[in-house]
């Protein structure tokens, strides 16, 4: 009966997580606000555009933790997107001051018990891998004190003139069929390419490139890349599923080129709530295929060099953190 018992309660752990992830994100969305796109540049955002990241390491947060974090930072005034668990703040000789409240982020991961390794060995079938969800708190830099200066400090955003030709760089040199023309932008699975209007088409030239973005985003799908299902028809739910990854994925480049997001699609929020609402893992997933393709995307950009990934990083987690490799989301897949 215990074990029956011990079982059961991750299980409801983690959905009850999953829920409360959810929630958080619906009751976003039915107000009429993207989490995924935040008032970066106004009053109402005193921290930079910036993606989040662990201050003891310099890792970026992915997936979920994303707009987790950019929430947190909205919501509470924070002036910095650098964030530590308690014990990495005493570890730099600082301390998070008394009184203040952490921000709770998620890893998931999958693992193997050692009967399951014994099963598999004796029958030669292959390995149940089991699922895990697991919370952590961390605190906005601006939260602690006595830390060091170079952590405490705010980074200066990307020089303007540096933008278009990352953005330029990176469709030359990711491989993907880009043609600019027509009156529309989209992405063709069957051929192959992107399709996006002239720059002179567009109010503000910037929105360009943020458009470049979503539709490369979708090409990062295809089968010879992150093999996504593309298979989705319009105003199907996998279709709707699919328009989440590819905002979610522009929004997190921009983010890291010093692009200010915008929703593009806002007609799309009846269809996202539709899936959100039939799957409480959903957005999870979403996040973490977002980054994903970001990754890959961002790997061509020369010389930008991102250390990514700190949702693993909880407290004494050095071991989690040393495992990640090149494109390295995995660990924020939905199980």
């Amino acid at each position: 009966m215990s074990t029956k018992t011990a079982s059961a309660r991750p299980r409801h752990d983690r959905a009850s997580l999953y829920d409360e992830i959810t929630g958080k994100i619906i009751a976003e969305l039915e107000a009429g606000r993207v989490p995924w796109v935040q008032p970066w540049g106004t009053a109402a955002a005193k921290a930079p555009l910036a993606m989040p990241r662990n201050a003891a390491t310099g890792r970026q947060y992915s997936g979920i933790n994303v707009l987790i974090l950019w929430g947190a930072v909205i919501k509470r005034g924070y002036p910095a997107q650098s964030w530590l668990t308690f014990r990495q703040a005493l570890s730099l000789g600082g301390n998070v001051r008394k009184g203040e409240r952490g921000t709770t982020v998620v890893y998931a991961d999958r693992f193997v018990p050692e009967d399951e390794r014994q099963r598999s060995r004796e029958t030669g079938d292959d390995e149940q891998a089991i699922p895990f969800l697991k919370r952590f708190t961390v605190f906005n830099a601006a939260q602690c004190e006595n830390l060091p200066e170079t952590i405490a400090a705010v980074a200066p955003p990307p020089p303007p003139g540096m933008i278009e030709p990352q953005v330029g760089a990176l469709i030359r040199a990711s491989g993907v069929d880009f043609r600019i023309g027509g009156d529309r932008a989209f992405y063709a699975p069957g051929p192959d390419f992107v399709m996006v209007p002239p720059p002179q088409a567009y109010f503000e030239p910037i929105n360009w490139h943020r458009t470049a973005l979503h539709e490369l985003g979708h090409a990062t799908g295809h089968p010879s890349r992150l093999c996504r299902d593309l298979s989705g028809s319009f105003g199907t739910k996998k279709y709707a599923f699919e328009e989440l990854v590819a905002e979610m994925n522009a929004a997190f480049c921009c983010a890291s080129l010093g692009i200010v997001p915008t929703v593009r699609h806002a007609d799309y929020i009846g269809s996202w709530l539709e899936v959100l609402h039939e799957d409480n893992r959903a957005i999870v997933r979403a996040a973490s295929q977002a980054s994903k393709a970001a990754d890959w995307l961002l790997s061509w950009v020369p010389g930008l060099g991102v250390a990514r990934n700190a949702n693993s990083e909880a407290g004494n987690s050095s071991s989690q953190a040393s495992s990640w490799r090149r494109i390295p989301l995995s660990g924020m897949v939905a199980p």
